[in-house]
């Protein structure tokens, strides 16, 4: 990160916004309408939601991540905190031991805060919010005691793509870097594979409203992401994950030059093997296909 970068929370925790923000974050835990799930638990009085989280936020750890994209982790690693519990339930989850984790600890918002600061302090990039949909309120006073106490750092938003826009107009001039998944163009293999309703319709809304607020990924003369968006799209056997859809979707409603990661990471992990159109590795004619796909839709911006 060049010294010159001013990450966008800093202006509405020095106009008193951010405590604003942090209120109306607070208002939509109870009954919890903060992702689409609208599950309606009182978190804020001790039940928790469908993610599996209650007022506190679970975190299973934090690190200076070395495998994100490059212009995320860059050489010191991005500052990845892993929250626990998800508003999704994928059932090939890659990361099935952080999201369906049960024993992860409570945090208050300081103690968050703490691990964000000891993230900056060891070089880290950025601050890499994994799985932050359900834990929006949570996050936000945390940035606020961080930023107090002198977080500089941009913040990435890495989430499923399952989100509210009323949550994330909460984020306006506070995340720096949206890195949401577009999992799925077809809503029956999202209630199938993911257990939740209309996640396309859900996912391109969300995804345009990132975009709005951050715009294409801009980077730096280091080549480290600054702002913008970062579209990540796991291929799945038998073009489940739908890339032609998602790709002309991006070309035609956000940005040619919208940055896609087209990842060929999936593996039948957790409850895959339980369904028989996932109980295989993606092939790399499929893979190869994806990106033909994606190419031929017109995005010129893709990652792998």
């Amino acid at each position: 990160m060049q010294p010159s970068f001013h990450p966008a929370y800093l202006d509405l925790l020095d106009n008193g916004l951010l405590e604003d923000r942090i209120r109306q974050a607070q208002k939509l835990l109870s009954p919890c309408t903060l992702c689409p799930n609208n599950c309606q638990a009182d978190r804020a009085g001790g039940k928790v939601g469908l993610c599996r989280t209650g007022m506190l936020a679970r975190v299973h750890g934090w690190c200076a991540h070395p495998g994100e994209e490059a212009v995320i982790s860059g050489w010191n690693g991005s500052g990845t905190i892993f929250f626990s519990g998800c508003n999704l339930r994928c059932v090939f989850c890659q990361n099935f031991d952080v999201s369906q984790g049960k024993g992860d600890q409570e945090m208050s918002a300081q103690a968050i805060a703490a691990g964000l600061l000891e993230l900056q302090s060891k070089g880290c990039h950025n601050i890499n919010l994994v799985s932050p949909s359900h834990v929006v309120p949570q996050i936000l006073e945390a940035l606020r005691f961080a930023a107090l106490a002198g977080l500089r750092l941009p913040l990435v938003y890495n989430t499923g793509g399952y989100d509210s826009i009323e949550t994330l107009r909460l984020l306006d001039g506070v995340v720096d870097i949206y890195m949401p998944d577009m999992k799925y163009a077809d809503a029956a293999a999202a209630r199938r594979y993911s257990q939740v309703k209309n996640y396309p319709s859900i996912n391109r809304a969300a995804v345009r409203e990132m975009h709005r607020q951050v715009g294409n990924l801009q980077v730096n003369a280091a080549g480290l992401a600054e702002r913008g968006l970062l579209v990540r799209h796991l291929v799945l056997p038998h073009s489940l994950a739908g890339t032609l859809q998602v790709a002309r979707f991006l070309v035609e409603e956000i940005s040619p030059d919208t940055a896609v990661n087209i990842m060929d990471q999936y593996r039948p992990v957790h409850q895959a093997g339980n369904h028989p159109a996932l109980n295989r590795p993606v092939t790399a004619a499929e893979m190869q296909s994806a990106l033909q796909s994606a190419q031929k839709a017109g995005l010129k911006a893709i990652m792998n």
